[in-house]
């Protein structure tokens, strides 16, 4: 499949996904919507049933507007004559009871002629027995609203409106569960399948190079052995020579990339760290400018540069370093090895100036087989383990490493440690190991 084809399919199910959602949310939201005004006229026509029987007991004509409502779960009620508070709250209880509006409610009754409440109550629904609401009082001090006209009125609140039309959402709310679910599950089923493809095609790369690069000496081995083996080489010693010259290097390039296969596959992370000593870095350093001169140069600050490493693995993670700064080099070669030291930490970096790097890969460049992309050539060939084994070296000590690198503009590995102070480490017996 096409990265192009894969580009859209993922952008159809981002649309897919989206609409989807969006129409879960539309409908939610009027199935709200719905469920509040449904409340609202089972309440109307519950707390108009109360004020006709409050009217009937006190013989008056009762307006059939008697309702107000002020807010979705605040109700006022005219009476226009004295209410008893335990008939009131008997009419209430039974005509919510009527009606299924089974929630709890507080209720005031309002004198209008001196702006006073005369009476408040909380009534749960747990509570059967009018006059015995929760031994609650509503409080008397808050603001009441006022209606020119009106005598007597009483007002209704139901604190749990919400959550009793979103109580009669439950099928809603479970599809809109599941529909969020089902994305959950698509979106990682995405992730899995746009991974693993990430992942074959770093091993299709990979078989590739490492094909490449034992093919190259196992053919010029046998192109050096079917020379080796003619007749008359034996009088031609400037060619033997120059034939067995070729034998040992290609036999040690194929050693060295069989090893650095086998490298990352025979050390696991804890092993890397396993026999660590207190190690000099700027002698390590040093040797490493000898062997690689004239392409690098040292920025030695720290004196002392004592820590506390697997000599092996330092001295491999630094040659992979140099190794990497040198092929992914278009010019000369320059690369700065430097230590310095910040209160208890030492600091050391390898900067190069090669090609660089874009920021999208930093984070995942120190991935096994992982290599940047180039198509399907590599100029640089290489398996992609150089810097995987450098980040697990820095794993397993406990350390950190951190990238700067643009393209074209080089790289400069950094990375921070504990540092060994000098007046720690005995003279006699001195476990620090510089060059080898």
């Amino acid at each position: 499949m096409s990265r192009s084809l894969i580009r859209v399919l993922v952008v159809l199910s981002v649309i897919a996904i989206v609409g989807i959602l969006t129409v879960q949310a539309v409908w939610l939201r009027r199935a709200y919507a719905l469920g509040e005004r449904q409340f609202r006229q089972t309440a109307f026509v519950a707390l108009q049933e109360v004020a006709d029987a409050v009217a009937r007991l006190n013989k008056i004509r009762q307006t059939r507007s008697a309702v107000t409502q002020l807010s979705p779960d605040y109700f006022v009620v005219r009476t226009d004559a004295p209410i008893d508070p335990i008939l009131l709250e008997h009419y209430l209880q039974d005509a919510f009871r009527r009606h299924r509006l089974l929630t709890d409610f507080e209720y005031g009754i309002y004198n209008c002629d001196n702006e006073q409440m005369v009476y408040g109550a909380y009534v749960s629904t747990q509570v059967t027995q009018p006059g015995k609401a929760t031994g609650k009082r509503v409080s008397k001090a808050r603001t009441h609203p006022k209606f020119p006209g009106y005598t007597y009125y009483f007002e209704i609140r139901f604190p749990g409106q919400g959550s009793l039309v979103a109580g009669q959402l439950d099928g809603w709310i479970v599809s809109t569960a599941a529909v969020g679910l089902v994305v959950l599950l698509f979106g990682y089923t995405l992730w899995v399948v746009l991974r693993q493809r990430r992942l074959t095609e770093i091993q299709r790369d990979f078989i590739n190079n490492i094909t490449h690069e034992l093919q190259t000496p196992v053919s010029t081995l046998r192109i050096a052995a079917d020379v080796l083996q003619q007749p008359n080489i034996g009088v031609q010693p400037d060619r033997l020579r120059q034939y067995a010259r070729v034998v040992d290097e290609e036999s040690k390039r194929l050693q060295k990339q069989v090893q650095s296969v086998l490298q990352v596959a025979r050390n696991p992370r804890t092993s890397l760290a396993s026999n660590r000593t207190v190690v000099d870095l700027n002698a390590i350093m040093t040797d490493l400018a000898d062997v690689h001169a004239p392409h690098i140069r040292l920025n030695l600050q720290a004196d002392p540069a004592l820590l506390l490493a697997d000599k092996y693995a330092l001295e491999t993670m630094l040659n992979n370093l140099i190794d990497n700064a040198r092929k992914y080099c278009q010019t000369t070669p320059c690369i700065t090895l430097s230590t310095r030291t910040e209160g208890q930490k030492l600091i050391w970096s390898v900067a190069d100036n090669g090609v660089g790097m874009a920021p999208e890969h930093h984070r995942v460049i120190f991935r096994q087989f992982y290599r940047i992309p180039t198509g399907d050539v590599h100029n640089v060939k290489g398996f992609g383990l150089g810097l995987y084994y450098v980040g697990q070296v820095v794993c397993a000590h406990g350390w950190k490493i951190k990238l700067a690198s643009a393209v074209g503009e080089g790289s400069t590995f950094t990375i921070t440690s504990e540092r060994v102070a000098s007046c720690m480490v005995p003279d006699v017996g001195l476990p620090s190991v510089g060059s080898g």
